[in-house]
C-alpha cells in the first residue's frame, strides 16, 4: 500500500545531527515553521539491504515546474495527493532528474567531503546559515506526538517527515511502502541567489521501472542505465514558435547508438500522459524533427516530455520551466 500521509513540510532549517552508527543511521535536520511548530526530518543515509550504500544526486541548479506548485515558504506540513500535475515526486514519471547521474556513497566515513552525510551537511548548513532560505523536505509526516517528546533534539511534541527517498520500486520486503507520486526528497530555495539545490536519494535495490498504478516494480525490466546508454534521447522542443496560434510545437530527437533504430512502436508523452506515436527508422548518429501538436499539448507555463519505447518502458525524459519557455522562437536545449 502506498505512504499513509504523504506530502511536503516547508520550513527552516535549524539544527542537524549526524548519527554515525551502523544501525539504520539517519541524518538529522531540525526544522521551524512560521508558527513555531518544531519538526524533525530523518533522513535515510544507510540501506537495510544489500548493497548497503544510497544513490544520490544533487542539482545545485534545480530547474523544473514542481518549484512553481511548492506551498509558501515556512507554511509548516502541506499534504500532497499523489498524482501527477502538483507538487508531488515522482521519480520516474516527474522527469526530475537523469537517473543515470546518480553515485553511490557511503554513509560515514573519516576525512572529509566524502560521505553522504558530509553532502547532506554541506548543503543544509548553507540554508541553516541563511535566515532567508527556505527547506522542503518531501515524505511521510509522523505525529504529532503528545506527550512524547522528539528522541533527537528533544523538543515537544514529537513531530516530523520521513521516507525521504524513492518510494516506489522496493524489494519484496519493503514492497507494502510502494506508490506512484509519492517520492521523497530535500528542495532549498536560496532566494538572495535565484536558485534553487534539490538533493534526491534511492536505494540500490529499487527498480527504475514501476507499475502506473501500485508503483511495484515490473518484472523483467531493465536496471538504471549507465550515461549515454539510452539508444534514442530528446535533445531539444520547441515550446513557443513564433507567430499566432495553431503553434508548430516540435520535439527533436537524437539517436545516439551504433545502429538504426526501428520507432515503430514508440511514443512521445507530454505532461498530461497524452500520447503521439512515432514511424520510421532513425538512422545512426541522426536527429529527427517530430512535430507534435495537435496530439501533445506543450504548454508555455513548464512541462515534462518522455520518449516510451514499445513496451512502455521510459528510455528518457526531460522537463522544462516557464522561463524556459519564455522566449518566442527560441528551441529549448536539453
Amino acid at each position: 500500500m502506498p505512504l499513509r500521509s504523504y506530502g511536503v513540510l516547508a520550513c527552516r532549517a535549524m539544527e542537524a545531527h549526524r548519527e554515525k552508527s551502523d544501525d539504520s543511521p539517519h541524518y538529522q535536520i531540525r526544522l521551524s515553521d512560521d508558527a513555531g511548530t518544531a519538526y524533525r526530518a530523518a533522513v535515510n543515509v544507510l540501506s537495510q539491504e544489500a548493497p548497503s550504500q544510497l544513490l544520490y544526486l544533487a542539482d545545485d541548479d534545480f530547474r523544473h515546474p514542481v518549484t512553481a506548485a511548492l506551498p509558501a515558504p515556512g507554511s509548516g506540513w502541506t499534504p500532497l495527493p499523489s498524482r501527477p500535475g502538483g507538487a508531488a515526486l515522482d521519480f520516474v514519471r516527474g522527469n526530475l532528474f537523469d537517473p543515470a547521474l546518480m553515485r553511490e556513497l557511503p554513509h560515514h566515513q573519516p576525512g572529509e567531503d566524502n560521505d553522504l552525510a558530509d553532502m547532506l551537511d554541506h548543503y543544509v548548513h548553507r540554508a541553516i546559515d541563511d535566515p532567508t532560505a527556505g527547506v522542503y523536505v518531501f515524505g511521510e509526516r509522523w505525529g504529532p506526538e503528545p506527550g512524547t517528546r522528539d528522541k533527537i533534539f528533544g523538543f515537544l511534541p514529537g513531530n516530523g517527515v520521513h521516507d525521504v527517498h524513492m518510494n516506489q520500486g522496493n524489494s519484496p520486503r519493503f514492497r507494502r511502502d510502494d506508490g506512484v507520486w509519492q517520492d521523497g526528497g530535500l528542495m532549498i530555495h536560496l532566494p538572495g541567489e535565484s536558485r534553487w539545490v534539490a538533493v534526491f536519494l534511492a536505494f540500490q535495490s529499487q527498480s527504475w521501472h514501476t507499475d502506473d498504478v501500485t508503483g511495484h516494480a515490473l518484472d523483467g525490466a531493465p536496471p538504471r542505465p549507465s550515461r549515454g546508454e539510452e539508444p534514442v534521447r530528446i535533445i531539444a522542443a520547441l515550446v513557443n514558435p513564433a507567430g499566432p496560434a495553431p503553434e508548430r510545437e516540435t520535439v527533436t530527437l537524437l539517436n545516439a547508438s551504433p545502429g538504426p533504430v526501428d520507432l515503430t512502436g514508440w511514443t512521445l508523452a507530454d505532461q498530461g500522459r497524452h500520447l503521439l506515436a512515432l514511424t520510421g527508422t532513425l538512422a545512426a548518429g541522426a536527429p529527427l524533427t517530430v512535430p507534435v501538436a495537435p496530439a501533445l499539448t506543450l504548454g508555455n507555463s513548464g512541462g515534462k516530455l518522455t520518449l516510451l519505447d514499445p513496451a512502455g518502458l521510459k528510455v528518457h525524459g526531460v522537463a522544462y520551466t516557464a522561463q524556459d519557455a519564455a522566449r518566442e522562437g527560441w528551441t529549448i536545449t536539453f
